[in-house]
């Protein structure tokens, strides 16, 4: 049985929570698989891992069949990167516009795959990097023509690499027909990103591990967002992970009646539920509830989804619950959330102070 210092170091992809779901990173010198439709990030992505590899004193190797050197540096500088530390290598340069290279005018659907895949492995050679990026493999796909064909190219490839010491990501835009499980069952890992669109709001993206051979990765799907500077993973929530000792003595609502009603009050640990039509009092029993937490001196988290912060304020202290000194001395934390422009991930990262999960909810 292997030991942990027996367990190559992991390739981590700059993402932190992404490589939370990988529990560490990428198992290195193996190929892996990144899918998505146009816009989902795989491009981002794949910059951002390589990056991270330059950081490690790592060679990287960005080639492009699809975008051309000034577009990924146009996306860099979204990001406020710099691609200088890394190679970018175009199958289709520059000076190939010239007589004395007509072969390598044509578009890559046109050129031979067995041409730009030996151009492929001589520019690895030429470099000898540990982290690739190959974009995409629809080109890949398009010169291979027949399935079979394209099996074999890949296959050779992942050969090819296994002897270069390379740590390999394919980026590729789910355009092939069907389902194209192909590299599905060769890659090492594959990772699916996913951008949906609902009848209101931003759209939501995700991403979610198919396949990780050797990794127990945390499955499902789980939110990301692009950002400036990357990705942003926000790993699917697994309320065992998060739990702590408290004490199962009832915590008075503020209201000695409606803690009668209760049976002595809030019990730590629960969920209570304040249900009804505008105008009976939900907000009101809440904030109540919560000033009584914050008299005890415990810390609380207010979440608005509707009302608007300066109201919730102004209504609190015309009732003689003034919220404003717990919020200057940081012991109550209110925000106000726009459910339209926040995915269900987000919200649940959001910094909050840690309490006594007691106060109720208003519906």
């Amino acid at each position: 049985m292997a030991h942990d210092d027996d367990l190559p170091t992991l390739a981590r992809t700059g993402i932190e929570g992404l490589d939370d779901i990988l529990n560490g990173g990428l198992t290195p010198d193996r190929m892996y698989l990144v899918e998505g439709t146009p816009g989902t990030g795989k491009t981002t992505l794949g910059l951002g891992f390589l990056l991270t590899g330059v950081t490690v004193g790592e060679v990287g190797l960005y080639i492009t069949l699809a975008e051309t050197e000034v577009e990924l540096r146009a996306v860099a500088r979204t990001h406020g990167w710099s691609l200088d530390p890394l190679v970018l290598f175009e199958m289709v340069p520059v000076d190939g516009f010239s007589e004395d290279h007509e072969q390598t005018l044509l578009h890559p659907s046109e050129v031979e795959l067995g041409e730009t895949i030996r151009d492929m492995m001589a520019k690895v050679d030429e470099i000898r990097p540990s982290r690739i990026v190959i974009d995409s493999l629809s080109e890949l796909r398009l010169l291979a023509q027949s399935p079979i064909r394209y099996r074999r190219q890949i296959l050779a490839l992942k050969h090819f690499f296994s002897t270069r010491d390379c740590t390999v990501l394919f980026l590729d835009d789910k355009s092939g027909s069907g389902g194209d499980l192909q590299l599905h069952s060769i890659a090492h890992g594959v990772v699916s990103l996913e951008q949906t669109l609902s009848g209101f709001g931003a759209q939501r993206r995700r991403l979610h591990v198919v396949k990780m051979r050797g990794v127990r990765y945390r499955g499902g799907y789980h939110d990301f967002e692009i950002e400036r500077g990357g990705l942003r993973v926000y790993p699917r929530l697994v309320a065992s992970e998060h739990s702590a000792p408290y004490s199962d003595e009832a915590m008075s609502t503020g209201s000695s009646e409606l803690d009668a009603l209760l049976g002595g009050g809030l019990i730590p640990g629960t969920a209570t539920l304040l249900t009804g039509p505008a105008g009976v009092g939900k907000t009101t029993a809440s904030v109540q509830s919560m000033i009584a937490a914050l008299k005890r001196g415990d810390r609380a988290a207010y979440f608005l989804f509707d009302e608007r912060l300066p109201t919730l304020l102004k209504r609190s202290a015309a009732l003689g619950m003034d919220l404003a000194p717990f919020v200057d001395s940081g012991q109550l934390a209110l925000r106000a959330i726009d459910p339209a422009e926040m995915s269900p991930g987000s919200f649940r990262t959001r910094s909050v102070p840690r309490s006594k999960c007691t106060a109720p909810r208003s519906s």
